[in-house]
C-alpha cells in the first residue's frame, strides 16, 4: 500500500465549464480516488472569486477583535439552533474541552411554530444572532455561503457521476435548500503547558461536503492510516472532506476521515472558516447501487465505535453530535430528548445487522 504523505490537490475547473467533456471526466476520476483514498483533498479552480475569501476572513478578524461582551452577547446557549458565539472551552469533542472560539451560523430564516410532536431536529432551523457592532458582517457571510453552496452541488455531481450514478443524483438532497452550517473559528494557543494541544479533537464530519478556508497558520491534521498529516495552508484552495452521510450511503467506498486541529504556537493564532454543506435535514439516505468494481472495495459504511451508529436521516445524525458537542445548548433547549438521541449500544448492532448499507 502507498503511504499517503501529503494532501492531493484537485483542480475542478474544467469540471465546472463542461462537465461531460473529458477534462471535467478526469477531474471526476481523480476526486473519487481521493475521496476513496486518503477523504481529503485541496480544491482548486472553484470560482470563488478571491475578493469573497478575503472578505468573510476579514470578518472573522473583525469579529474576534470585538469585546468579549459583544461576542457573549451572541452566546450560543441562548439558540436552540445552535447559533451563536461559543467561548474558548466551551465545546468538547470526545470528553475533551475544545480550545478555540467560534460563531455558528445556518442559513437565515424564521424558526416554525412546532408542537410537541415534532421531530426534535426541527429546531436546528432559525434565526442567526448577529453583532450589532458589525453591520456588513451578515451580508459578507451569507454571500460566502451561497458561494459554497454552488461548489458543495459541483462537487455532489462529480462523486454522483464518479459512482456510475446520474449527475443529478444527489440533487434531491440539496435543492431548492439544504441545511447548511458554517464556523467562523479561532483556536489561540494554549494558554498553560501540559494542556492537550487540543485545538479541535479528531473527530468525523456528519454530512455531505466540508469546505475549510484557513489563513497562513497551519494546524489541520489528517489521520491516514496510523500516521498525522499536515493540511498546510495553500492559497486558492479549500481543504475538502466528506462526512459520514456519504461514508453510509457508499457502505464506505467514501470515507468520512478522522481529523483534529492542533493549537498554535505561543505568540500565533488560527483563523478558519469552515462550511459544512449538509443536505435538508429530513433527508434518509439509502444504500447506493454501487457498480461492481467500487462495491468490491467498500468496507461498509458504519463508524467503528458501535456507539456511535450513522442515522439514517440526516436530522437525527445531526443533532446527535450537535447535542454531545454544546452541552449547555442541550441543557437549555433539549432536555426531552436527550435520551432518544444518544443510541444505545443494542440499538446500533441490530442496525448493523439488518441494513445492507452498514457492510
Amino acid at each position: 500500500m502507498t503511504t499517503v504523505t501529503s494532501l492531493p490537490e484537485l483542480d475542478m475547473s474544467a469540471f465546472i465549464a463542461d462537465p461531460r467533456s473529458a477534462r471535467g471526466a478526469r477531474f471526476v476520476a481523480k476526486l473519487r480516488d481521493a475521496c476513496h483514498g486518503p477523504g481529503f483533498c485541496y480544491l482548486a479552480g472553484h470560482g470563488v472569486p478571491v475578493e469573497t475569501d478575503r472578505a468573510i476572513m476579514a470578518t472573522a478578524r473583525d469579529f474576534f477583535a470585538l469585546p468579549e461582551r459583544a461576542r457573549l452577547a451572541l452566546a450560543i446557549a441562548k439558540s436552540p439552533h445552535f447559533r451563536g458565539y461559543t467561548v474558548l472551552g466551551g465545546e468538547v469533542t470526545k470528553g475533551v474541552r475544545d480550545w478555540r472560539e467560534q460563531l455558528d451560523i445556518g442559513p437565515e430564516e424564521t424558526a416554525a411554530a412546532l408542537r410537541g410532536d415534532d421531530a426534535a431536529w426541527l429546531r436546528l432551523r432559525g434565526p442567526n444572532q448577529w453583532a450589532a457592532a458589525l453591520p456588513s458582517m451578515r451580508d459578507v457571510v451569507l454571500e460566502w455561503m451561497r458561494a459554497m453552496d454552488r461548489v458543495g452541488l459541483a462537487v455532489l455531481r462529480a462523486l454522483a457521476l464518479g459512482l456510475g450514478q446520474p449527475l443529478e443524483h444527489f440533487d434531491s438532497a440539496v435543492l431548492p435548500r439544504g441545511d447548511p452550517h458554517l464556523k467562523i473559528i479561532r483556536y489561540p494557543a494554549q494558554e498553560k503547558r501540559g494542556d492537550p494541544g487540543q485545538g479541535v479533537g479528531m473527530h468525523h464530519d456528519s454530512g455531505l461536503v466540508s469546505f475549510v478556508l484557513q489563513d497562513d497558520v497551519g494546524g489541520l491534521q489528517v489521520q491516514i492510516g496510523s500516521k498525522l498529516v499536515e493540511a498546510s495552508p495553500r492559497p486558492g484552495t479549500y481543504v475538502m472532506n466528506l462526512g459520514e452521510m456519504l461514508q453510509a450511503a457508499t457502505s464506505g467506498y467514501l470515507r468520512a476521515t478522522k481529523h483534529r486541529v492542533a493549537s498554535p504556537p505561543p505568540g500565533q493564532e488560527r483563523l478558519s472558516v469552515a462550511y459544512f454543506f449538509h443536505p435538508r435535514l429530513d433527508c434518509v439516505f439509502e444504500p447506493i447501487a454501487l457498480p461492481p468494481e467500487l462495491a468490491a472495495a467498500a468496507p461498509g459504511g458504519e463508524n467503528a465505535d458501535p456507539n456511535d451508529p450513522v442515522l439514517r436521516r440526516f436530522g437525527d445524525n445531526y443533532l446527535k453530535i450537535r447535542l454531545r458537542s454544546h452541552p449547555d445548548v442541550a441543557a437549555a433547549h433539549y432536555r426531552d430528548v436527550l435520551q432518544p438521541i444518544e443510541a444505545p449500544r443494542s440499538r446500533a448492532k441490530r442496525r448493523t445487522r439488518e441494513t445492507p448499507r452498514d457492510g
